[in-house]
């Protein structure tokens, strides 16, 4: 019996011991590794990168690389529609677009950045994500069509639907 209990004791020390010690998978991330990743951009644009753009640029890498899903000038394809819809008070099957439901043009930016074109993410530099950001704020008519967007510019658009949000960091506008 007592042999019994010492080698359950000594199994139990072993298994904690292999445990604490973790399972030996991967390896620890470099800064640099995670700071190619920590690209994230708020609502008052801190986090935007160096670059610009222009409606006219944006129109240009559009027809290559995003009307085959978006559609002419935005109007929807396999892929949501960008431009125009009505004002979501008219229920919960209004479809969402840029003008109608996103509230910070920051956010447009971001999701372009990380998720555009969805066959070849993170693959756009970003001249070509704040042409791409002005076009279809242009399309939307929420910029003009000579408006430059740049890490300035860019969280000064006031979006449509910019206070139909609870906003998570209220101290971050």
């Amino acid at each position: 019996m007592f042999t019994r209990n010492l080698a359950v004791l000594l199994v139990a020390l072993v298994t904690d011991a292999a445990l604490a010690a973790g399972p030996n998978l991967g390896q620890p991330l470099r800064p640099a590794d995670i700071a190619a990743w920590d690209i994230s951009i708020h609502p008052d644009g801190s986090g935007l990168p160096p670059g610009s753009g222009t409606p006219a640029q944006g129109a240009k890498i559009y027809s290559q690389k995003c009307a085959l899903c978006h559609g002419e000038s935005g109007k929807g394809g396999t892929g949501a529609a960008l431009v125009g819809g009505a004002p979501l008070t008219n229920g919960i099957e209004t479809p969402k677009t840029i003008a109608n439901f996103w509230g910070y043009s920051t956010t447009v930016f971001d999701f372009i950045r990380r998720a555009m074109p969805w066959q070849q993410p993170r693959t756009l530099s970003n001249d070509e994500v704040y042409a791409l950001t002005a076009y279809i704020l242009s399309l939307n008519k929420l910029i003009g069509e000579n408006d430059a967007m740049n890490a300035e510019t860019l969280p000064k658009v006031k979006m449509p639907n910019r206070d139909g949000f609870i906003i998570r960091f209220p101290d971050r506008i």
